[in-house]
């Protein structure tokens, strides 16, 4: 990988569905990137197609009835073209999911420990004394107390932000260089979130990990990320560091999330209306529908381009493109007063499944 190279590099990335009802777009052409050590958060209400394309990034959806196009680039190399026996060698070892429900994801039949060491021995040559050696390890430094002892203690005999912290050490068995953590914090209450956040800052620096995080929580955003991709629909709405889209967010439906939050002046419920049916999406903007500031060149032709309304800042809006008014969207620093608030912890701007 060159030094001006990404970890990941995702361009023109689609994902449909085949179903009974004709196809389901769920993700549609979208691009984005993580490089080393920096965290990318996808955010957006449910059903916007968050989930879907960090699982095509490895390709774990089934195929078919699913369908992956485009490009992801992971150290140069294109994870949709290369064979599945190469792609197992990178999936699991150099790239590492956490999943959102440590209940489902863990088997209860196996103890924990087993589990941890399983996940290892796939991917390293190493004895079953090897193994649970590293496994203690790793119990530890999750933070699960008197590790060597609990080692073979089944799932049910752990909390659920415990769970967690073992699903977070089975996927450091093979020292990722990127962590795909889809909603891990969404069934913990808000204490166990903050402590699950903060172990996954610190192993980011102890790893040097990429991680591209996966929430409908602005609060746990507003705490862990570096860059956001807003997603709708199954297409990026806005993109841009975390300071410039909590400060000066552009595009409506940005806005619209934002103003959800009490700290913005909103009541905390979600955006009215719904998204639009997957198998028939509108003409032009797919939030159109349900923006105030929407017009007739809005809901016709394609999704608009991406347009750099500041620098690294940028939103798909006509609006802003070419003989738009960017001032029909409002302009300025965004926030109670004019000035950017201070976001919660358990906000939120949707349901939790994707």
């Amino acid at each position: 990988m060159s030094d001006d190279q990404s970890l990941l590099e995702v361009e023109t990335l689609t994902t449909t569905f085949s179903t009974d009802d004709g196809t389901l777009t769920a993700v549609d052409g979208i691009d984005f990137s993580v490089d080393t050590g920096e965290t990318v958060c996808i955010v957006g209400e449910s059903g916007s197609g968050k989930t879907v394309a960090t699982e095509s990034v490895t390709k774990i959806i089934n195929t078919p009835p699913g369908k992956i196009e485009g490009t992801v680039r992971y150290k140069g190399r294109d994870l949709l073209s290369i064979p599945e026996s190469e792609l197992r060698q990178v999936r699991g070892s150099e790239i590492a999911h956490i999943f959102q429900n440590p209940q489902e994801a863990m088997n209860h039949c196996y103890t924990v420990g087993w589990q941890i060491t399983e996940a290892l021995q796939i991917h390293r040559d190493v004895s079953d004394e090897e193994a649970r050696t590293k496994a203690v390890d790793l119990m530890d430094r999750v933070g699960i107390a008197n590790a060597s002892s609990r080692f073979d203690d089944y799932p049910h005999e752990f909390s659920g932000g415990q769970k967690q912290r073992i699903m977070i050490a089975m996927a450091l068995v093979s020292d990722p260089d990127l962590l795909i953590a889809d909603e891990p914090t969404t069934a913990l209450d808000v204490t166990v979130q903050a402590q699950i956040l903060e172990l996954l800052d610190d192993l980011q620096d102890e790893f040097e990990m990429g991680i591209l995080f996966v929430t409908h929580d602005l609060g746990v955003v507003a705490q862990i990320a570096d860059r956001i991709v807003v997603m709708y629909a199954g297409k990026v709405m806005e993109r841009g560091s975390v300071l410039d889209i909590f400060d000066n967010p552009k595009h409506p439906y940005t806005r619209q999330l934002l103003e959800c939050l009490p700290e913005f002046g909103g009541t905390g419920g979600g955006i009215p209306g719904a998204l639009p049916d997957p198998h028939d999406p509108p003409d032009g903007c797919r939030f159109a529908p349900r923006c105030e500031y929407a017009e007739e060149a809005c809901r016709t032709g394609e999704q608009p381009e991406e347009v750099e309304v500041e620098t690294g800042q940028r939103a798909s809006c006509v609006h802003y493109g070419p003989g738009g008014d960017p001032s029909v969207v409002g302009g300025g620093e965004f926030g109670p007063g004019g000035e950017t608030g201070a976001v919660d912890g358990d906000s939120e701007v949707g349901p939790a499944d994707d």
